[in-house]
């Protein structure tokens, strides 16, 4: 199993890492989709290609090759928006506010699964790129469709874990 690789990587002083990295993904309460889809962009959104090529091949095995394709996609648009969206907020001239993004992002109107599940995807993504706009768009888009705030959170912890093993071999790797 990829996740037991990948736990054995985690070096000894982030045994935390190691057991979350259990809980999160062992232990999860998310349907498999949401839960696999979430790992996948996560995964992707975090860097690191130690921890993609441990997690990808379970996630496929776990994902409809639609919601597969969802989960990159879902990592694929918020690379974009997120950079877009927190720049934006961030200037202090609020007329970028204003003006149109001219952007094209039609997989968020369309993802091939269930809204839903495309939505936590995203916010997980955002959690990892740091945009608080995206994060509070998705997670107002979750909580109208009747998501509750524990389903929310579950999907921005494995995506805080997710990222913090992958700062953490990644640092390894090039210590080494």
């Amino acid at each position: 199993m990829a996740l037991d690789e990948l736990k054995s990587a985690v070096p000894e002083y982030a045994k935390d890492l190691k057991l979350n990295l259990g809980s999160v993904i062992g232990n999860s309460d998310l349907p498999k989709q949401q839960l696999w889809g979430t790992v996948l962009a996560c995964a992707i959104a975090s860097r690191s290609p130690k921890v993609l090529r441990e997690l990808e091949p379970e996630a496929k095995a776990n994902l409809s090759p639609e919601a597969y394709t969802a989960a990159k996609s879902a990592a694929a648009v918020m690379a974009m928006n997120n950079v877009f969206y927190r720049t934006r907020h961030l200037l202090s001239d609020p007329e970028y506010g204003t003006m149109r993004a001219g952007l094209r992002m039609n997989v968020i109107g369309n993802p091939g699964v269930e809204k839903v599940d495309f939505e936590l995807w995203s916010l997980a993504v955002s959690a990892i790129n740091g945009c608080g706009q995206c994060l509070d768009s998705h997670e107002q888009v979750l909580r109208k469709a009747g998501v509750d705030r524990e389903t929310i959170q579950e999907a921005f912890k494995i995506a805080a874990v997710i990222q913090a093993v992958g700062v953490t071999l990644d640092s390894e790797a090039h210590l080494a």
